[in-house]
């Protein structure tokens, strides 16, 4: 599955730099919707959005059920289990440690897509809100 998701990683990038495809957004739209707190966007709310997507047009048919099995492995391991762990540690530093407070900061990637580490918060009751880029906290 490595050398399959590494393969099929390698064979995007070239497709990218060549011009044969083209991401449908851009970095300043990302940077755009993250800062407004648009995380519900569609560029956002994709499952494959932190990882390549491996189950694509340009794999041949006898690859198909290799590239679904890697596509599940690297959302379940890298994305939802990852998530899960953080989520859960920032709930039992909160719980215990009351009187404290706290400055939680991760990267885009893990408010992006479902089980993200808010989701997580939020089903162990915890209210989440946005604070805007320049607002204070």
């Amino acid at each position: 599955q490595v050398v399959f998701a590494l393969n099929q990683t390698l064979l995007q990038q070239e497709r990218l730099r060549a011009g044969s495809v083209q991401i449908p957004y851009t970095t300043e739209d990302l940077i755009k919707h993250y800062n407004c707190g648009d995380l519900s966007s569609i560029i956002f709310n994709h499952d494959t959005s932190q990882a390549p997507n491996f189950v694509n047009a340009t794999i041949p048919a006898r690859e198909h059920i290799n590239a679904q099995e890697t596509d599940s492995y690297f959302r379940q391991e890298l994305i939802y289990k990852r998530n899960e762990r953080m989520g859960t540690r920032v709930k039992d530093l909160l719980e215990e440690h009351p009187e404290k407070s706290f400055f939680f900061a991760f990267g885009a990637g893990h408010f992006m897509g479902n089980n993200t580490v808010i989701d997580v918060l939020r089903r162990e009751g915890y209210e989440v809100e946005h604070t805007p880029a320049g607002q204070a906290i």
